[in-house]
């Protein structure tokens, strides 16, 4: 068993945060022909997590990179709104490569950006984002995969996914963890007045705390029986 233990803590990647200026997003294979293939999350979710993960490039202003894999065919294009999100940033279709480490156009633009954190998500997890996954922290990059955004077919193949680029020193992460320790106070810019709109858009459950404070100073009452709920309250 102190084997075993050794071995897991000999392997295991020290913590890194994230940091806004040493930061890259990959928008990887999020193309609305394999959009179908992801049926390990309920798809109105899934969509918007995928709008979500693309959208952390402008709440941050990081470089961002797209790459389609065969959009000539049944794969498809990146959706719209992503498209119209960025313009101007490179989008690299790839026509063959499964791996887009294996294409050089896509390498060539990573590697320009002189960026060495790396937050990617795809379709499908177990291949579009583990192969990438991989191929980067070979290479020596630090990355963060965004778990809601990256989608495959069962629950089984993702959490097998996830094991394996986990066992590699991939972060395995959340939209709000992303946001979080890219933002990492919220006094700071961006900070709490550009992400909490961003949170309302595509984290509501967050969203809804700031807009339910907002309607409590707004209403500016309180009900019956709320002021024993108050810490250090005296009732009577």
């Amino acid at each position: 068993m102190q084997t075993v233990v050794w071995r897991m803590l000999q392997n295991a990647v020290p913590w890194e945060r994230l940091d806004q200026n040493n930061s890259l997003l990959l928008i990887l294979d999020l193309q609305v022909g394999l959009y179908q293939l992801a049926r390990d999350f309920d798809h109105n979710l899934y969509k918007q997590n995928m709008i979500a993960h693309a959208a952390l490039g402008q709440l941050f202003d990081m470089p961002v990179i797209m790459s389609t894999s065969a959009q000539q065919g049944p794969n498809g294009p990146l959706p719209k709104e992503i498209l119209e999100m960025y313009p101007d940033a490179p989008l690299i279709m790839r026509q063959g490569e499964v791996n887009a480490w294996d294409n050089a156009e896509f390498k060539a633009a990573v590697e320009a950006t002189g960026k060495r954190q790396v937050i990617v998500a795809g379709i499908t997890t177990d291949v579009c984002t583990t192969f990438l996954a991989l191929s980067l922290r070979a290479e020596g990059y630090s990355v963060w995969a965004t778990v809601e955004a990256s989608g495959t077919t069962t629950e089984l193949i993702r959490s097998t996914a996830n094991d394996q680029m986990r066992n590699a020193g991939v972060q395995i992460v959340s939209l709000f963890a992303i946001v979080c320790d890219l933002m990492r106070d919220w006094r700071n810019t961006p900070g709490a007045a550009e992400a909490i709109p961003w949170l309302a858009k595509y984290f509501p459950v967050y969203g809804y705390l700031a807009e339910a404070h907002l309607g409590a100073i707004d209403n500016g009452t309180i009900i019956a029986g709320e002021m024993a709920l108050a810490p250090n309250s005296t009732v009577g």
